[in-house]
C-alpha cells in the first residue's frame, strides 16, 4: 500500500520541484499551488488541471518524464471557488501573474471540463492555445447532480469523499493501477472540507461547453498532441532538445495527417 508515495521518483520530485503558492484574488484565502518545472524561456508551456480527488503533485510522473525531454510544465491545485465563472476569472488571473499569454492545457476529468470552461471564457481573445483532455466531459447534466450541486457545501468532509471514492474502481486491479488508487486516495485525503465541496459543485452544476466558441483549438491525445507545434512560437518544449532531422520528420508525418483528413 502507498507505493508511489515512497517511491524514489516521487521524493526526487518532492526535494527538487518547489511547490509555490500564489494568490491572485483580493480574496487571500484563495490559494493557488503549482510546480513549475523546466525551462522559464518557454512561453507557451504545458499546464495540467486534476479531478476532483486530486492535488497538484499527482502529475509528477508527467513532469519528471516531461521536463527531461525540455518542456516547461506546470501542475495547479484549484483554490476555493464556488462557481465556473469564479474559477475562469481566477485563473486569467493566475496567468497573468505567470505572464503567460497563451498555453497549452491538459485536463483529467474536473479539470478536462475547466480547461475548456476557460477556452470558451476566453474565446474572443484567447488564452487556450490546444487542449488535452483526459477522461473529461463537456456538459455536467451527465451526473444527475445538477439539483444538489449547491449543497455540497453543507456536507460534512467525510460524506464527500464517500461520494468520490464512489467512483474509484473497486474490483480486482493490477498493481500498478492499486498503487495509482492508493496514491489518489492518499491525496484525497489531503483535502480539506471547502476544496472538496467546491469542486464537486464545479463538478456537477449546471453547465456546458458551448461548441462553437472552442472550435477552432486543437484537441487531441498527449503521446502526440505538442508535436504538431514543435518549431513555433507555441511550441512548450526548449527548441535545443528537438534535432532539425526529427524536426523534419514530425512535420512530415503532420502533413501526411492532414492530407488524409
Amino acid at each position: 500500500m502507498g507505493e508511489i508515495k515512497v517511491s524514489p521518483d516521487y521524493n526526487w520530485f518532492r526535494s527538487t520541484v518547489p511547490l509555490k503558492k500564489i494568490i491572485v484574488d483580493d480574496d487571500d484565502s484563495k490559494i493557488w499551488s503549482l510546480y513549475d518545472a523546466g525551462p522559464r524561456s518557454i512561453r507557451c508551456p504545458l499546464i495540467f488541471l486534476p479531478p476532483v480527488s486530486g492535488t497538484a503533485d499527482v502529475f509528477f510522473q508527467q513532469i519528471l518524464a516531461l521536463t527531461g525531454w525540455g518542456f516547461r510544465v506546470i501542475a495547479l491545485q484549484y483554490p476555493v471557488y464556488w462557481d465556473h465563472l469564479e474559477f475562469c476569472d481566477g485563473f486569467r488571473k493566475l496567468l497573468d501573474h505567470l505572464q503567460l499569454d497563451k498555453v497549452h492545457l491538459f485536463g483529467a476529468s474536473l479539470g478536462g471540463f475547466l480547461a475548456q470552461k476557460f477556452a470558451e471564457y476566453t474565446h474572443k481573445s484567447p488564452r487556450v492555445h490546444s487542449l488535452i483532455l483526459c477522461n473529461a466531459f463537456s456538459d455536467t447534466s451527465i451526473f444527475n447532480q445538477t439539483w444538489t450541486a449547491n449543497s455540497f457545501w453543507l456536507m460534512p468532509s467525510f460524506m464527500l469523499k464517500k461520494i468520490v471514492l464512489g467512483n474509484f474502481s473497486s474490483g480486482p486491479v493490477d498493481p500498478m493501477m492499486a498503487d495509482a488508487i492508493d496514491f489518489m486516495v492518499d491525496r484525497l485525503e489531503s483535502l480539506g472540507q471547502s476544496e472538496l465541496a467546491s469542486r464537486l459543485t464545479l463538478n456537477c452544476q449546471n453547465s456546458y461547453v458551448e461548441p462553437h466558441k472552442i472550435r477552432d483549438i486543437p484537441v487531441t491525445i498527449m503521446d502526440i498532441h505538442l508535436l504538431q507545434f514543435h518549431g513555433t512560437k507555441y511550441a512548450a518544449i526548449d527548441p535545443s532538445m528537438v534535432s532539425a532531422e526529427e524536426l523534419e520528420v514530425q512535420k512530415g508525418s503532420l502533413g501526411i495527417s492532414q492530407e488524409q483528413q
